[in-house]
């Protein structure tokens, strides 16, 4: 078992161990380590300390401009009910707060998020344009240090004459305290602004899914491979798959059970695409451990 991860102790119930699947990859070097629930409670069993980055898309509780319109179902805000759309998946919780609830139960989350976080490691969170101002007060009020905002330019938006479209989400990013800046020859600043088309419905597994690419070339901020990512709203598990394509260890943690097997489902399938890949690969040996 890996140092970032505490074992469970005997006093802990039998249900919450089955709550915790751990999933093997890279030569057995990595882990994936996936938990069903409330993250609020699950976050109490990671090592503080440990982890290197949170990268995780929460419920925006957006949506709309009006009480009504945030109190509708994820399906009804997100999604459209045409041929493959997204809204043959099962609604999410945490999606129908009002912005001053939504800004507290973000602060809870990335307080208690900050203190498993090294010195110095990255938090980065999804939202919108509606709920960018409360976003950026969460993480602040959490005490992480505030150091930006990253864009996610989708290329898409509905066509309404008159208006400028909403291409775009956003990725607000924070360090746990001063970061240190290590110059290396040939390397430069990541981009703030970063052009991936969206997941199409086609082949969705989740109404708000992110692109594996974008979220791959958001880990690209960690300097080296091995180091520890903690999704706390996993969904459908894209950034764990993200974490398995550039050698990351992964844990993540979500709420509905539903979502939960297609995030392990989703993972162990790319656990075993990799390792047919590596077995693939010109000098690999009959019989290592993939």
């Amino acid at each position: 078992m890996l140092l970032w991860y505490q074992k469970i102790e005997k006093q802990v119930v039998e249900e919450e161990v089955k709550q915790t699947e751990i999933v093997d990859f890279g030569s057995g070097k990595l882990q994936a380590v996936l938990m069903q629930g409330d993250c609020l409670e699950h976050i109490q069993r990671i090592q503080g300390g440990s982890v290197d980055m949170i990268l995780t898309d929460p419920p925006y509780s957006s949506g709309g401009l009006t009480a009504g319109d945030r109190k509708k179902s994820t399906k009804d805000k997100y999604t459209s009910l045409d041929f493959n759309g997204a809204a043959r998946f099962a609604n999410f919780e945490g999606d129908n707060m009002d912005q001053r609830s939504c800004t507290e139960f973000w602060r809870q989350v990335f307080t208690k998020a900050r203190s498993k976080t090294k010195a110095g490691g990255i938090l980065a969170a999804f939202t919108d344009w509606r709920q960018l101002p409360a976003m950026t007060d969460a993480v602040q009020m959490a005490g992480w240090l505030w150091r930006g905002i990253v864009v996610w330019d989708k290329g898409t938006s509905r066509n309404i004459q008159g208006r400028y479209r909403n291409d775009c989400e956003y990725i607000v990013w924070a360090s746990n305290g001063p970061r240190k800046v290590e110059y290396k020859k040939g390397f430069a600043a990541l981009p703030g602004c970063y052009r991936v088309g969206g997941v199409s419905s086609a082949t969705k597994r989740h109404q708000t899914q992110k692109p594996v690419e974008l979220l791959e070339r958001l880990l690209d901020i960690l300097p080296d491979p091995g180091g520890v990512v903690l999704d706390l709203f996993m969904g459908s598990g894209s950034t764990g798959v993200a974490c398995i394509n550039r050698r990351q260890n992964f844990i993540g943690m979500e709420l509905s059970p539903i979502y939960f097997e297609t995030a392990k489902q989703r993972i162990v399938e790319r656990v075993r695409e990799d390792g047919a890949d590596r077995a693939n690969q010109p000098g690999f040996c009959q019989g290592q451990r993939g």
